[in-house]
């Protein structure tokens, strides 16, 4: 069977479980010819499908994402690894590294940033990638997700200007000898519990990083007061929220002496937001 035919048959399969049946099909057909996919289209369509194809196709049948199954997603730019352990990077968190950036046009760049809840390392490392003077610590509680976000910081070439290390800021002690930092940012669970989500998020992304209580505001209510102890005077801090939480984190950060700003993402949803010391 030719690459071509193989892609449309699949394509129509998958079009019961995907939003984005020709794109995934393509995007595991590539992989899998060891090609990328412009290459692929422009000059491999009639080779003939190498073994392993109908495993591919199951696996997403099956809801399992894309980016798992490649085992990569880009986030700005940079070829991370993902695997189960860890969310996949959403173009919508690239808004959290916009938000920082902006927030320090026009004043000295951060020299120290930290990453809660760091996961692939998706947001560190975008950060120390564009400002080449910086520093950072990337967190997690999860052992295997710090080993992902160690991996990348070396494969990136960016491994001696970070440390990844595991800590879970719901216990005591977390922070001692952390230091202060020009800008923190963090992408925290903020699902709620009960939340409908597709089978591929649900089924597959770590509920650990996703979950947040009946309101999906437990992990800033722990988090946000223990941020002036990380921030340094003029420091920044960036948080992802959920489209609807607005509000609700204002009203935590105003609690712990924050001023509040808000910045929405590409489709006009309220996607973070900057903290400032009061």
């Amino acid at each position: 069977m030719s690459v071509r035919l193989a892609i449309n048959e699949a394509a129509e399969v998958l079009s019961a479980t995907s939003d984005t049946p020709r794109l995934d099909a393509e995007l595991l057909m590539a992989a899998l010819l060891g090609a990328t996919r412009s290459e692929m289209l422009l000059r491999r369509m009639s080779d003939e499908v190498p073994p392993g194809w109908g495993h591919l196709v199951r696996r997403r049948m099956q809801h399992e994402p894309v980016a798992y199954i490649l085992g990569e997603a880009e986030f700005r730019g940079l070829p991370l690894e993902v695997s189960p352990a860890v969310l996949i990077p959403r173009g919508d968190s690239e808004t959290i590294v916009e938000a920082a950036i902006e927030a320090f046009t026009g004043r000295e760049p951060p020299r120290t940033v930290l990453d809660l809840g760091t996961g692939s390392g998706a947001l560190l490392l975008a950060l120390i990638d564009h400002w080449v003077g910086a520093r950072g610590i990337g967190i997690d509680a999860s052992a295997p997700a710090c080993a992902v976000a160690s991996r990348n910081a070396e494969r990136l070439g960016l491994g001696a200007r970070c440390r990844i290390v595991q800590a879970d800021w719901t216990l005591p002690g977390w922070r001692d000898r952390l230091g202060l930092f020009d800008l923190v940012v963090a992408n925290p669970p903020y699902v709620e519990a009960e939340a409908a989500l597709d089978p591929d998020v649900r089924d597959h992304e770590p509920a650990s990083a996703l979950f947040a209580g009946s309101d999906g505001l437990d992990e800033y209510r722990v988090l946000v007061p223990q941020l002036p102890a990380l921030l340094e005077s003029a420091g920044v801090a960036v948080l992802e929220i959920g489209h609807a939480q607005d509000d609700a984190v204002g009203r935590i950060a105003a609690a712990a002496g924050f001023a509040c700003t808000l910045r929405h993402d590409l489709a006009g949803r309220p996607r973070a937001v900057i903290l400032r010391r009061n």
